[in-house]
């Protein structure tokens, strides 16, 4: 297993900067290689909500289950995906920072199955950057907004 984790300060109160993370039509908009999300399970987003996620890879479209694993607004937003034997958890934590704002701290766990371990390394690093791309679009999004 690979763990990945980022902090970063966003001017935005929690509660924006929750809704605007947990609406799923928002996400190509702020992570790299998303096409669309879409709910799959009911109309609201909570625990257990399921829902597919569509990413352009190298050129391919693939699609991606997903479920949501935590869903405490405005402080926490996880979800759990797996693609070809590989199994990714992602786990958003916002907390009111001194001075204004939000820290968000952005965590990803990857975990190969027996045939896919030898992955964990290359794919850790691809999601390292990736949510490095991430963050810097929702400081963007919420630059000077407070």
């Amino acid at each position: 297993m690979k763990r990945i984790e980022r902090r970063a300060r966003v001017d935005a109160p929690p509660e924006a900067l929750f809704a605007y993370l947990s609406d799923l039509g928002n996400l190509p908009e702020w992570q790299t290689g998303i096409v669309s999300a879409d709910i799959t399970s009911g109309d609201e987003l909570g625990v257990g909500t399921t829902a597919r996620v569509v990413r352009d890879l190298m050129g391919q479209r693939i699609e991606a289950p997903m479920t949501v694993t935590a869903y405490e607004p405005p402080r926490r937003l996880a979800i759990r995906s797996e693609i070809s034997g590989v199994k990714a958890t992602a786990q958003l934590d916002l907390a009111r920072a001194d001075g204004g704002g939000t820290d968000l701290g952005f965590a990803m766990e990857i975990r190969g199955s027996l045939i896919t371990t030898f992955m964990e390394p290359m794919i850790a690093g691809a999601a390292g950057g990736e949510i490095d791309a991430s963050i810097a679009r929702i400081q963007g999004r919420f630059a000077n907004t407070q």
